[in-house]
Order: C-alpha cells, then sequence, then structure tokens
C-alpha cells in the first residue's frame, strides 16, 4: 500500500466548537480556568472513549517519564466544548494546550495572536513534521505560518449499515440517490427507521448537506463559499441540496424524533447496532465508540460501511470524500514559557509515541503518520482501516467539515439554519438566502 499523497487532494480549512465538564487530571488544583496544578501546562480534551483513556494514557506516560514537565487534563463533551474554549481564549483563561479542528476558528485565533506561531520550532524538528501526513498541515496553517500539530486521525464521514437488517430486507447498500429513496421504503415498510440520526446536535445534519452538495455542484461550489465569492451560497446546487434534504426527510427517511437525539449521547450509534435503524451518515470515529459499546456487533461481523451515493448528472467525482483530515493542538499565547516548552516537549515526545499509535489502530482509527501500512495490513479491523485509508488517499477533493472551514460567525449561523432546514420551517431557497447574509462574516 502507497504512502498518502497530499498531491491528490485538497483540504479546506476547519472550525469552532461548545460547555459541560468532566474531570480527570494528573494533578489537583488550578491556577485558573484554564490553569494546571502547581504551574504546569494544562489541557482540555474531548471526554469519550476510546480516546479519553488513549490521551490520558499518553499524558501520564509522558509526565512519568518527566516529572518535572507536569500537564493537567480537563474533558470536556464535544457539544460543550465547542463554546467553553472560544469564551475561554477570548478572556485570556485558555488552557495551555488548545485542542480544536484548525481551519476558520484556528484563524480567528491566530490573526488575534491567541495562539503561538509553531513555524519555527517545526522548522526546527522536521522529523517530527515528516512524521504527519503532508496534507494534515492545510487546516493547521493560516497565512502561510502554522498555528497548530496534527494528530490523532483522519475522519472522513462514512456511511454504515446493519447488515443483518440488509439481509432480512434482501437488499444493498445504496449506490445512487434513488437507491436511497428505495430503501427508505423498504425499511419503513419494515417498521425500521432508514437512518439513524443526533439531529440535535447539528453538525450530524451537516454531514448530508456536504456530500449532497458535492455530489451535485462538485467542490467548486462549497470552495467559492469558503472563499466568500458574491451570492456563493446562492448556487443553484445549494437550492437543490436543500431540496433532496427535505425529500428525504418528507419520506420518513430519517428515526421519527431525530431532533430530540444528541450525538454526544451516542444514542444515534445506539439506533443503528441494536437495529431499530438500518443506516447512519456518521465520522469514521464512531466505528471504535461501536466496537466498544455495540453489544458485539462491529466483532460480530454485522457492521457494514460504504462512500456516500452518486446523484443523477451531478458533477462531483463519486471519490471525493469529507470530514476531517486530523485533530489539532496549538499552544497558548497567554501561557508561561515554562507551561509552552512544556506544551512543545508533549508535542514532540508525548502526543503521537508507537503507543499511542497503536492504541487509535487497536480502537478502528487511522492515524495521521506515515509508514503505517503494515500495521493497518494486520489490524483484525484491516477491512474497516483499509477502506478509511484507501478513502482518503485516493480522494481528488476531500472537503472538510463546514463548521470548521468558515468562520465562528458563519458556522453558528450554518448549524441554526441547517437545523430549520430538517425541520422543514424554512424552505431550501430561503437556506441559501440565510447563509448568503453571512458571506464575509
Amino acid at each position: 500500500m502507497k504512502q498518502f499523497q497530499s498531491s491528490r487532494r485538497s483540504f479546506l480549512a476547519l472550525a469552532a466548537m461548545t460547555p459541560f465538564a468532566v474531570m480527570a487530571t494528573t494533578a489537583c488544583g488550578t491556577s485558573g480556568p484554564g490553569g494546571a496544578a502547581g504551574g504546569g501546562a494544562s489541557m482540555w480534551f474531548l471526554s469519550g472513549e476510546p480516546n479519553q483513556t488513549t490521551i490520558q494514557k499518553a499524558v501520564d506516560a509522558f509526565v512519568s517519564s518527566n516529572p518535572d514537565n507536569k500537564i493537567s487534563v480537563t474533558y470536556f463533551q464535544n457539544d460543550a466544548f465547542k463554546t467553553k474554549i472560544k469564551t475561554a481564549i477570548g478572556a485570556g483563561q485558555a488552557p495551555t494546550i488548545v485542542y480544536g479542528w484548525g481551519g476558520g476558528t484556528l484563524k480567528t485565533y491566530a490573526e488575534a495572536e491567541q495562539v503561538e506561531d509553531l513555524t519555527s520550532w517545526f522548522d526546527a524538528n522536521p522529523e517530527l513534521k515528516n512524521k504527519f501526513f503532508p496534507s494534515s498541515f492545510g487546516a493547521a496553517t493560516v497565512n502561510g505560518k502554522i498555528y497548530a500539530l496534527p494528530n490523532q486521525y483522519i475522519a472522513p464521514i462514512v456511511l454504515f449499515y446493519n447488515k443483518e437488517l440488509f439481509e432480512k430486507a434482501g437488499a444493498q447498500p445504496p449506490k445512487t440517490w434513488d437507491d436511497v429513496m428505495s430503501l427508505v421504503k423498504t425499511f419503513n415498510d419494515m417498521g425500521v427507521a432508514p437512518f439513524s440520526l443526533g439531529g440535535q446536535s447539528r453538525w450530524t445534519s451537516m454531514m448530508w448537506l456536504q456530500y449532497l452538495l458535492d455530489r451535485i455542484g462538485g467542490p467548486e461550489v462549497f470552495k467559492a463559499i469558503f472563499e466568500g465569492k458574491p451570492n456563493a451560497w446562492m448556487d443553484p446546487a445549494v437550492i437543490e441540496t436543500g431540496a433532496k434534504v427535505q425529500e428525504l426527510v418528507s419520506a420518513d427517511g430519517f428515526i421519527k424524533g431525530f431532533s430530540s437525539i444528541t450525538a454526544d449521547s451516542k444514542a444515534d450509534q445506539a439506533l443503528l447496532f441494536t437495529g431499530k435503524a438500518a443506516m447512519m451518515l456518521h465520522g469514521s470515529w464512531t466505528y471504535g465508540a461501536m466496537k466498544k459499546d455495540g453489544q458485539n456487533f462491529v466483532q460480530d461481523g454485522k457492521l457494514g460501511f460504504v462512500g456516500f451515493p452518486t446523484l443523477p448528472g451531478g458533477k462531483g467525482d463519486p471519490k471525493n470524500g469529507v470530514g476531517n483530515p486530523a485533530q489539532y493542538m496549538s499552544i497558548s499565547a497567554k501561557a508561561t514559557d515554562e507551561e509552552k516548552e512544556t506544551a512543545k516537549k508533549f508535542f514532540k515526545d508525548g502526543i503521537m509515541t508507537d503507543t499511542v499509535i497503536d492504541a487509535y489502530i487497536n480502537s478502528g482509527s487511522v492515524p495521521i503518520v506515515n509508514g503505517i501500512e503494515d500495521k493497518l495490513a494486520s489490524s483484525e479491523d484491516k477491512d474497516f482501516l483499509n477502506f478509511v485509508y484507501d478513502l482518503g488517499k485516493n480522494a481528488p477533493h476531500f472537503q472538510q467539515s463546514w463548521d470548521q472551514a468558515l468562520s465562528p460567525t458563519a458556522a453558528e449561523a450554518l448549524l441554526n439554519n441547517i437545523d430549520q432546514l430538517f425541520l422543514k420551517s424554512i424552505t431550501p431557497q430561503q437556506f441559501a438566502e440565510n447563509m448568503n447574509a453571512t458571506l464575509g462574516k
């Protein structure tokens, strides 16, 4: 298997996230909202397994080997973290290590001089920079300078399905939009929800729009939006995308009550592995969560996965992907010199060790480091891991999540309007008009 080839695709930039914490630290006490015990460095990270245990073990191992470099970690649920971190950074109370997704939000941090410019540090540590997929640095770069360390794994959006339900229905996973609509009727007639959706979280609904817009209009449509070109949201492909979404909603394509289901609770995943829903469009990271909590659903070979369907006459390449090329960590510009040095040492020696890389692979994720082909091939999850690896490697264009690519202001308006679109309280035309008003904000 060949290494990742960044020339095969482009990555758009990333963004923000929102309060609700679970504490788990390597030391007690803090020096403020983002502070660490005893003057050590601090980090905020997302709660939830298997990633929480993986990062905590990495921090514990680092501190054990470097007793003079303390790091305390506070864990937050995904939606809660997004608002919490923006508030803390704006108030000058950020943790030393700022977790994020790069892109639009990182750009606002960098231009406000709230995070460190790491360009010269990476230049002084070429072995570290060369460890990661070259493509992963796109969302970490603002105006030609690097402001974050890529880490963790590549996370495309995948169409998962319950093989057992498909066998009962005598059906195959969808390859076209017509297949999707046909399966909606098939599963509704069986008394099974066609698609699970944690609609209350809103960004889960966004995944549908991203893939549909790409398949209908090609990547150029969102590229124009990202670049803030006049009336970019009024492209006919945007209107058609909204119409397809509402067509699916009107046909009872999603689980009843989807607007009250959250992704943080993993209730959307449970609907799939308990057989209450036949399919789910979600991030590849949910594979590991379902493997851990899915009552042997993954281990028994009942979980299927395919790429997003094509649409008749669509301009987008069926191999195009959407999702996240990596996750990112920055260093707060407000941190002390001692805290910054601890963070850099952790970035270099603790964040993506062989143990951490193996942990991500064992949990069903593809780490963003070079030279792991043999590890993927020998994993018990090799079918899924190679599917994810190939999806990223072969995608002519890999579009990053819209709420991460856009500015925080535009991203929040996007999520609000997506929610209304799925509830059919606005029309596709109104969605486009509302979003068009955010250009340049």
